[in-house]
């Protein structure tokens, strides 16, 4: 019996128009190789294209962006943009980014200086292909399996005969470690630090919420059902204003480009869900403590007509962060969507321009 072909993982190379895309045209056959020869548990193809993507300048969101745009209308599977802009990370600059939500790699041609450079580009695309796939180190034996792994997930697509949620649910079934990862790799704990605007207002809401008698006394007769709804329309609430406010939900333009589409909307939505959850985790301890230093008992016992105890601190905690919850919400729609979709998803530097070799490994 003949053995089944491999499942084909395509790469697409965007170039700017000179240099770039003279170098990006060179590098189909040799990248090709390189990952065939790395990870032969899928057949590999790599096409290049010459495109602009963006005046100047440029930051890493537009660019990644862009990218994106292109990817869906080829079908490409991952992305690698070869630009002249410079790239930085914490005001240094680096080789590469790779955000493995978007399936995109930027490299930065600038970066690799003028020696050897048509070798460390391929060195340094190879290093942010893996990044996309995985989470760690490429050298690490258990990280490679995880991107063999994934690799395979991201080459088969499933039946697209299903429509709406059975897709989605194939899509999610069969590609789980992949979208751990993608998730994962957004830090989605870190996204209301980045909103500055929601976490001021959410702040603000909980302050006004904990001096307010009559707060109390709605946590004390609203109950854990009623609470536990309240908290859950506060999470909802915030998720939503924060993916269709800056417009995160991607819509599906071919067929070919469902799977790719549906990966993202998840990896967007289940990075938006945890970060309002630890928000809403981090509101809730701040709550705690400022219920039981600041709401004095004898007033609290008055406000309530009955002895407060540790339970009556707890509700109104969870009330509390519950509507500082709905005031981040309200913070939210004041961001704008560039401010965050950078606090939705983290481009992970590929090295520094010191250390072009170690571009090619990094995460």
């Amino acid at each position: 019996m003949a053995q089944a072909a491999p499942p084909v993982v395509v790469v697409g190379l965007v170039a700017a128009p000179g240099a770039a895309a003279d170098l990006a045209a060179g590098l189909c056959d040799d990248l090709a190789a390189e990952l065939s020869a790395q990870h032969p548990e899928v057949a590999w193809q790599v096409r290049s294209v010459e495109d602009g993507l963006v005046q100047p300048p440029a930051d890493d969101a537009e660019l990644v962006a862009a990218t994106r745009d292109r990817l869906l209308r080829e079908d490409w599977d991952l992305a690698v943009c070869l630009t002249d802009v410079p790239l930085e990370s914490a005001r240094r600059p680096v080789v590469g980014h790779a955000s493995p939500v978007h399936g995109v790699a930027v490299l930065s041609l600038p970066a690799l200086g003028a020696v050897g450079r048509r070798r460390r580009a391929l060195q340094t695309t190879i290093g942010l292909v893996q990044a996309l796939a995985g989470d760690g180190e490429p050298d690490d034996d258990g990280d490679r399996a995880t991107i063999s792994r994934r690799l395979r997930q991201l080459a088969v697509d499933p039946a697209d005969s299903t429509e709406g949620v059975r897709f989605t649910a194939r899509v999610l079934t069969g590609n789980l470690s992949m979208l751990v990862g993608m998730v994962r790799a957004n830090r989605p704990w870190r996204l209301a630090i980045r909103l500055s605007r929601a976490l001021t207002a959410a702040i603000a809401a909980g302050v006004f919420a904990l001096i307010t008698p009559d707060i109390w006394r709605l946590a004390d007769v609203f109950g854990s059902v009623r609470l536990a709804a309240v908290a859950v329309g506060s999470i909802a609430a915030t998720a939503i204003t924060l993916v269709v406010g800056a417009e995160l939900w991607e819509r599906t333009r071919s067929r070919r480009s469902r799977k790719q589409v549906t990966l993202f909307n998840l990896a967007t939505l289940g990075t938006v869900v945890i970060g309002v959850l630890s928000l809403y985790a981090a509101l809730f301890v701040l709550a705690l403590l400022g219920a039981l230093l600041l709401v004095i008992d004898p007033l609290f016992t008055e406000a309530l007509g009955h002895p407060a105890g540790f339970t009556d601190h707890l509700e109104l905690a969870w009330l509390i962060s519950s509507l500082a919850t709905v005031g981040g919400a309200l913070g939210a729609g004041l961001e704008t969507d560039e401010a965050v979709r950078e606090a939705a998803y983290t481009y992970r530097p590929g090295g520094t321009e010191a250390e072009p070799a170690d571009a090619s490994t990094a995460g």
